[in-house]
C-alpha cells in the first residue's frame, strides 16, 4: 500500500506562485511512475505532469513553461511548482502514484494510477 497526502493548496491572485507537496509513505513510494492530477469544476480529471523513476518528465501543454514536477526521494515527497497561475488553473489537486506504471507513465491517464491522495484545493482569483 502506498499513502499520499498532498498540501500547499491555497488562494491566490493570477500570476501568483504556489507550490503543492505530496508525502508519500508505504512500502513502495520509490516506485516508477507519479503524478499530479486535476480536476476543475465541471470537468474530468486531467493529468497536469508526471515524473518516472528514471528522472523523465511529462507536462501538459495547458501548463509548460509555468508548471514543474520534481521528486526528492530523501524526502519521500513530490512537488509542484506552479508560477503564473491563472484562473483556469483553479482546481483540486491530486497525487498519484503507481509503483508498476512505465511505458504508459507520461500518457498521464489517470486511469493507470492505482494510489490517490485526498487532494488539495487551489484558487485563482482576482
Amino acid at each position: 500500500q502506498v499513502q499520499l497526502v498532498e498540501s500547499g493548496g491555497g488562494s491566490v491572485h493570477p500570476g501568483g506562485s504556489l507550490r503543492l507537496s505530496c508525502a508519500a509513505s508505504g512500502a513502495t513510494y520509490s516506485g516508477n511512475c507519479m503524478g499530479w492530477f486535476r480536476q476543475r469544476p465541471g470537468k474530468e480529471r486531467e493529468g497536469v505532469a508526471t515524473i518516472r523513476s528514471d528522472g523523465t518528465t511529462s507536462v501538459a501543454d495547458s501548463v509548460k513553461g509555468r508548471f514543474t514536477i520534481s521528486k526528492d526521494n530523501a524526502k519521500n515527497t513530490l512537488y509542484l511548482q506552479m508560477n503564473s497561475l491563472k484562473p483556469e488553473d483553479t482546481a483540486m489537486y491530486y497525487c498519484a502514484a503507481d509503483p508498476g506504471l512505465w511505458i504508459h507513465c507520461h500518457t498521464r491517464a489517470p486511469t493507470h494510477f492505482s494510489y490517490w491522495g485526498q487532494g488539495t484545493q487551489v484558487t485563482v482569483s482576482s
